[in-house]
């Protein structure tokens, strides 16, 4: 008996839904982040643009598991970024603090919504930069502040200081000016930030990382915002820390 040719079987439609799903998940959470920015329900728009942080990060791992990557679902996963990532934080703190300036005379109100234009449109223009860099550039760095970090770090200011410390954000709006343009620019800027795609999630780690990252859970839990906070801060910088300190090395060398 002739052994019959195998054909595989083409795998089912639908399941090209489900990457997309989650992405329509996280668009769908930066846009009600928008929503609730106007509603002046800070707390929750923050919290709304986390969790489009985390469908993020597993739609593209889910695809790839699942072997259902595609074209669409890269531009479409890109779109739903600039909401959840560029419009979204800079609306959020538009409307919690940059909006306030306009009370320090019209000049300073058009810094304000220039400000946070400024950070929408580098967060279109870092992603549109990756797009085209894919493949390109070594996996383990970002070139420039990658735009869920930029966000995370935006709204877990909002959020610390807006539910923890019970300050408004006219209150503190020209430090909100300089985190919203210090967090677009970096964007854009070409300082390398660790990817952590090189770290063995599924593979075997020490001991003492497990501890770790026990220890970071039961912060989180403790204060979320905070932790987020000084996590992202220090994530931020990072990258200019690396930088400068690679250059005075270099500097030396030379010396």
């Amino acid at each position: 008996m002739e052994p019959q040719d195998t054909v595989a079987k083409p795998r089912p439609r639908g399941i090209y839904l489900l990457p997309n799903l989650f992405t329509s998940g996280g668009l769908f959470a930066g846009f009600y982040a928008i929503i609730a920015a106007t509603q002046g329900q800070f707390s929750e728009a923050c919290v709304a643009v986390f969790i489009a942080a985390i469908l993020d990060g597993l739609d593209g791992r889910i695809a790839r598991m699942t072997g259902t990557q595609s074209d669409f679902g890269v531009q479409y996963d890109s779109l739903a970024d600039l909401v959840s990532f560029g419009m979204a934080p800079a609306l959020v703190m538009y409307h919690w603090a940059l909006s306030q300036l306009q009370f320090d005379g019209p000049m300073a109100g058009k810094i304000g919504w220039a400000a946070a234009f400024l950070y929408a449109a580098c967060a279109a223009l870092r992603l549109a930069r990756f797009n085209t860099q894919v493949g390109v550039v070594d996996k383990r760095w970002f070139i420039g502040l990658a735009s869920p970090a930029a966000a995370a770090v935006m709204m877990s200011f909002i959020w610390t200081l807006d539910s923890r410390m019970n300050l408004s954000g006219g209150q503190v709006r020209w430090v909100a000016l300089a985190v919203t343009v210090v967090a677009g620019l970096l964007m854009v800027s070409r300082i390398r930030y660790f990817s952590f795609k090189s770290l063995p999630f599924g593979g075997r780690v020490p001991f003492v990382t497990v501890l770790l990252a026990l220890g970071l859970l039961v912060l989180l839990a403790i204060d979320t915002a905070r932790v987020l906070l000084a996590g992202f801060t220090l994530y931020l910088l990072s990258g200019p820390s690396i930088w400068l300190f690679g250059k005075l090395r270099r500097g030396r060398v030379a010396g």
